[in-house]
């Protein structure tokens, strides 16, 4: 009889579709790892942990965030493509997936290597000038950049950031010319503009939105394309009179190509469950973002998307 048990139960295990395994039934079964692009305490990590925790609840299994700075993402981008694709190794995606392999061409990684999972968040970017400028719109700056000899200087956060192509958009669409100030990121520029030792920057909502609250800098233009509820009086870029430099700043969780569909759609559900859940939404808000949850198949359908909008884009500014 054991025998007969042992045969049959071979017999049903090669007749089971291709790419199913018991396993699969009780994922997960142990912890997940979250691989954030950029450093701990940024606005990126504050936002995935409020997606996450919530999440984790839902999976059954603890999930850890962990950081991999440097090189516009690409470090992490690596990491999580050279990993099994069982799921239990994500990577927060953000604009440098579709942007690196535009501006780079070595990357030891490309965006086919990644299955999308889900969209949780959008986060707006801000052009903004000190308080003490006399700029009261966009087009004032570029009627002051116009003018401006040498070129009129701007805050620069660095490389390839959704912020840094949103104002080299502008130049290129305006054809004025600007000179980049670089820093080690957007907070510490802060002083310096409100000191007003450049004329400009455009930085991420989590920087410009306390000090634009304290009154200390102005903010002229939403660079994404809606307006947000935290600065409902703000124009987007597009009804600042300049569409071409609209910018959009997103963040997702993407596994390595090749992971199973039905773990992809039990982190995409799990994922939907905590991004629907009100502290969820309001940690998000307090870190700078907006939830704004796609499922997998809808995910990828807006990073193809995205990717033609900075081809366009690249395109531009190279000319």
């Amino acid at each position: 009889m054991i025998r007969t048990i042992a045969a049959a139960a071979c017999a049903l295990a090669t007749t089971l579709p291709a790419g199913f395994a018991w396993s699969q039934d009780a994922f997960p079964s142990r912890p997940i790892r979250v691989i954030v692009p950029y450093a701990a305490g940024g606005v990126v990590d504050v936002q995935t942990r409020a997606a996450t925790q919530r999440m984790a609840t839902e999976l059954g299994q603890p999930i850890v965030v962990e950081a991999k700075p440097g090189a516009s993402g690409s470090i992490a981008a690596e990491y999580v493509a050279r990993a099994p694709a069982d799921g239990y190794t994500l990577l927060v995606s953000a604009p440098f997936l579709v942007t690196a392999p535009l501006l780079e061409d070595k990357l030891r990684w490309k965006p086919q290597d990644f299955a999308a999972v889900g969209r949780f968040s959008l986060s707006p970017s801000y052009l903004v000038v000190s308080a003490k400028s006399s700029a009261k719109s966009v087009k004032d700056v570029v009627a002051m950049a116009r003018k401006a000899s040498p070129p009129m200087q701007y805050g620069d956060g660095g490389t390839g950031t959704t912020q840094t192509m949103a104002t080299e958009l502008l130049r290129a669409s305006t054809g004025v010319k600007l000179e980049a100030v670089a820093y080690k990121g957007a907070p510490p520029m802060v002083p310096d503009l409100i000191n007003g030792s450049f004329a400009f920057a455009v930085l991420p909502s989590s920087v410009a939105y306390p000090h634009v609250q304290s009154g200390a800098i102005r903010a002229l233009a939403n660079m994404s394309d809606r307006r947000s509820p935290r600065l409902p009086d703000v124009p987007t870029i597009a009804e600042a009179g300049f569409p071409q430099a609209t910018a959009l700043s997103w963040y997702g969780l993407h596994a390595p190509a090749g992971t199973p569909p039905q773990v992809i759609a039990r982190l995409s559900d799990a994922l939907r469950r905590s991004t629907d859940a009100a502290d969820t939404k309001e940690r998000m808000a307090n870190a700078g973002g907006e939830e704004a949850y796609l499922d997998h198949a809808a995910f990828d359908a807006f990073v193809k998307e995205d990717a033609k909008h900075w081809t366009d884009a690249v395109n531009l500014i190279r000319r």
